[in-house]
């Protein structure tokens, strides 16, 4: 499962690199591919929570869930931006991808 979990990361993080050029360059992003990008995320999370309540989580798995949820709620904050037709500050699209692909890589370290 969690080689799944890792799968959807890594399709979500492909689209969020589309998504932070877009706002990097000051423009909104797609809203079909931030719905797309969410989804994603969310779906890995749900993967993750099910492994994590199977029991016998290890603290790194722990870890790597706890910063991907940080990741979704600054995810959150975009997308509340992106509703209002605004393009979100740079600093919280790094600060969202920082977390994300941390968590990435900490989940990433569990299968090698």
């Amino acid at each position: 499962m969690l080689i799944y979990a890792i799968g959807l990361f890594a399709v979500a993080a492909a689209g969020g690199v589309l998504l932070a050029t877009s706002v990097l360059r000051k423009r909104l992003a797609p809203w079909a591919l931030s719905l797309l990008h969410a989804l994603l995320g969310a779906a890995g999370l749900i993967l993750l929570i099910a492994l994590i309540v199977r029991g016998g989580a290890s603290s790194a798995l722990i870890s790597g869930f706890a910063l991907l949820l940080v990741a979704a709620l600054g995810g959150f904050v975009l997308a509340a931006f992106h509703v209002r037709q605004k393009v979100a500050p740079k600093a919280l699209v790094l600060t969202h991808a920082g977390a994300a692909i941390i968590g990435f890589f900490i989940l990433l370290s569990l299968t090698f």
